[in-house]
């Protein structure tokens, strides 16, 4: 395939998914029932976090989490009393447990008691890779963080793909004609942004030819967004629609 054809075909998958109709059976439309900015946030955050497995099943844990913050997230982040954690006792995906889950409310109300908005969590740093370590190490920063939540938060460091916390950055960053994704965020640009690394888009990725690399890391999400440049160097990650699109409605 040309390079020619290579960007027709993206062009044309990224028109056809980018569309409303993706919102509902994708774990987007978590934070698509919510219109407060800081609502959103965190209910996108941990919609990205949960995203393990089939999407019906992310939206009906995610749907059930909000549901025990009485969904209003933020509200419940900056006001709940200790008795009102007993709702978040038993939680469970995966292995994203009430453990981990009463540490991450502990972090979202001391941060939010400081910040307006989770954008400025990830400020710090020149490059992207700088700002997904630099935020790493704030939300661990906290003196009773578990070491067993430490793998549900990706990080560069570890040569990881950070798949979860780039889609959570393509869904906050990006300006979205179409209205799927939210474009919250303005101090962050979608160029800079590194495309979602899933097991449909990897797969698909590598059909195409846009990615070689063998393991599923960092290098390889980086590797496929500086491919993806080559067709829309503003917004790269749009193409992250295309390749997911491709792979499981498809099926390439």
């Amino acid at each position: 395939m040309t390079h020619a054809q290579l960007k027709a075909l993206l062009d044309d998958r990224y028109e056809r998914y980018d569309r409303p109709a993706f919102i509902a059976p994708d774990p987007i439309s978590l934070p698509h029932r919510f219109t407060l900015k800081q609502d959103i946030e965190i209910s996108a955050l941990f919609a990205a976090l949960l995203a393990w497995g089939k999407r019906s099943i992310i939206i009906n844990k995610g749907t059930e989490l909000l549901a025990r913050m009485d969904n209003a997230p933020h509200e419940f982040i900056l006001h709940h009393q200790d008795d009102d954690l007993r709702r978040l006792e038993r939680f469970c995906h995966r292995t994203f447990c009430d453990t981990d889950l009463l540490y991450f409310v502990h972090w979202l109300r001391w941060y939010y008691e400081q910040h307006e908005s989770l954008e400025d969590a990830f400020l710090n740093g020149a490059t992207q890779r700088e700002r997904l370590i630099n935020f790493h190490n704030l939300f661990f920063s906290l003196p009773d963080a578990p070491e067993r939540t430490r793998k549900h938060v990706a990080t560069p460091a570890r040569n990881s793909a950070c798949k979860r916390i780039n889609m959570y950055l393509r869904w906050m960053v990006r300006r979205d004609a179409h209205g799927v994704d939210f474009g919250l965020w303005q101090r962050l640009s979608p160029a800079d942004l590194v495309c979602p690394l899933d097991v449909h888009v990897e797969r698909v990725s590598r059909r195409l030819g846009l990615l070689q690399r063998k393991q599923t890391d960092w290098q390889a999400a980086n590797e496929l967004t500086d491919n993806l440049r080559q067709f829309d160097p503003n917004d790269p990650v749009k193409y992250d629609f295309a390749l997911f699109g491709l792979g499981i409605d498809e099926k390439w």
